[in-house]
């Protein structure tokens, strides 16, 4: 949670969890984010602030990631890839590349939507990190992209087209307008953000990776170049590794602020708050660091102090606000669960039933792949928080199909969960199990124990590292369960907390399993 609206001071990180790649623009008095969403549905988180400290979630911009078919099934390293959101033309815009299909841009009048449906700008392998930028002062249109070597053997490179002013297509073929392998010591450069200031054409983009690189800033009078470049931003002797990609915003009285990723493992991408200047002609600060290669003059950003991120900084002159954060806690009024919750791949019908009392009734969903919950696109998912913390969850087992089963999951490339299976005699049993990053099936964390309710309380204590303890209550108070699991990441993804039913392949329906009272607090 950040700090009381009566501090003059804030801390990094200002949203502390996995908001990967954020991008960040002011519209009148509030300020908006959105960030990469992969293959999870909804996509395109939207979040809202009025001070660029406390956030909340007001919503996402895709319902469903196309082709449907493709994202019927979890496919965590795909779909969405850093976004950016624009406004021009009175209307909200959102460029993303998916690094299989394209570039995409969705848009929408008001940020709440409705938003228009996925169109295709420029189909290719390997497009990603896009971002358009409109000239106000000559109505021309430009986008900027990087290259992902996963799909067409190219990166370390941004490639700039003329773009048609209604943002639907390309002009030409593109130009390389920034060849990073020509830059010494400079590697996987990407995630650009496009922008004019000043009379220049400005690049913000990060390079040297996500654990341990910089952000980099690069200007040209022309778009299609000569670009010199800096280093703005770099850890330096801090502890916030790689700090890069993200996005600048100025405030209605002029001050230059820089939203930026962290990468901490299996809390996925923190995103940090830095204070931003512009350089003046002959200012002797500091502003790079030992890689950078051009840029004599001034007009250079400079980020954090002097260069390096802060940990804890003056607020931003804006109106005070009451502390916020994106929701965690869930009573599913209505069986409908909060905008905190994303599914593992694209919904289908069916997967929950709305009814009038609170508690979310998922469907035990038949299916093959009940040895693994990573390959199963109908749980129910949202972010790890990157603090120590307790998760609870009430879960009845509403289901008498043998082999039938719920719980409470921390998921990535390893995976445990806790929770409910029926037996073959109708009994309930409480089941502790988990799965190795290399491991095909799962395995028992703990002895299975009679449940003759089929009522349980689950809780998980994620502390320092994302450790996590399991344990549960079958009415008589919290008793611990198995061995400390330590909780991974997904490729590109922070660990996350799921809510799962399922049940063997077999014929009807197989019943349903009722959570209810979702809460995470501070450990």
């Amino acid at each position: 949670m950040s700090a009381p609206p009566t501090d003059l001071t804030y801390r990094n990180p200002v949203l502390d969890a996995d908001w990967s790649d954020p991008d960040v623009i002011r519209v009148g008095d509030d300020f908006y984010l959105t960030a990469s969403s992969f293959g999870r549905a909804p996509g395109l988180p939207l979040l809202h602030s009025r001070d660029l400290v406390n956030w909340t979630l007001v919503g996402h911009a895709l319902q469903r990631l196309e082709p449907e078919g493709e994202f019927g099934v979890p496919r965590h390293d795909c779909g969405v890839w850093a976004p950016s959101l624009r406004h021009h033309d009175d209307r909200f815009w959102i460029f993303w590349g998916d690094p299989d299909q394209g570039i995409f841009q969705v848009n929408a009048p008001e940020i709440r939507g409705p938003w228009t449906r996925p169109h295709l700008v420029k189909a290719g392998k390997g497009l990603i990190d896009p971002c358009p930028l409109w000239d106000e002062e000559t109505g021309e249109a430009y986008l900027v992209h990087a290259w992902a070597r996963s799909r067409s053997g190219v990166k370390n490179r941004l490639t700039g087209h003329r773009m048609h002013p209604h943002g639907t297509e390309l002009l030409d073929e593109g130009k390389v307008i920034v060849d990073a392998d020509r830059i010494p010591g400079w590697f996987t450069l990407e995630g650009p953000k496009l922008y004019r200031h000043d009379g220049w054409f400005w690049i913000l983009a990060p390079a040297g990776g996500v654990e341990t690189g910089w952000q980099g800033a690069f200007r040209s009078r022309d778009f299609f170049g000569p670009y010199e470049e800096k280093v703005v931003l770099e850890q330096r002797d801090t502890d916030v590794n790689g700090p890069h990609q993200g996005g600048w915003v100025r405030t209605p009285s002029g001050e230059d602020w820089f939203l930026h990723f962290q990468q901490r493992g299996a809390y996925g991408r923190v995103v940090h708050l830095q204070p931003m200047r512009w350089a003046r002609t002959g200012d002797a600060s500091r502003t790079g660091g030992g890689r950078s290669g051009g840029g004599v003059g001034g007009g250079w950003p400079v980020i954090g102090d002097d260069g390096a991120p802060v940990a804890e900084h003056r607020r931003p002159d804006l109106p005070a606000q009451p502390a916020a954060a994106p929701a965690t806690d869930d009573d599913f009024p209505g069986g409908r669960h909060g905008r905190q919750w994303q599914w593992t791949a694209n919904p289908r019908d069916g997967w929950s039933t709305q009814h009038s009392a609170d508690g979310l009734r998922l469907t035990c969903v038949r299916t093959a792949d009940a040895h693994d919950l990573r390959r199963l696109p109908s749980i129910l998912t949202q972010r790890l928080p990157g603090t120590p913390c307790t998760v609870e969850v009430e879960l009845r087992l509403d289901s008498s199909e043998p082999g039938a089963r719920a719980g409470l999951a921390v998921l990535g490339d390893a995976y445990a969960w806790i929770g409910l299976q029926r037996g073959t005699d109708g009994t309930a049993h409480l089941v502790h199990r988990f799965a190795e990053t290399v491991a095909e099936s799962e395995r028992d964390a703990g002895h299975p124990r009679l449940v003759p309710e089929g009522r349980v309380g689950l809780r998980i204590e994620a502390g320092a590292g994302a450790r996590c303890r399991f344990s549960y209550d079958t009415g008589d108070g919290f008793r611990p369960s198995g061995q400390t699991f330590a909780a991974t990441p997904w490729r590109w993804v922070g660990a996350l907390l799921g809510l799962a039913a399922l049940a063997p392949t077999g014929q009807g329906h197989a019943g349903t399993a009722t959570f209810t009272r979702f809460r995470i607090s501070p450990a």
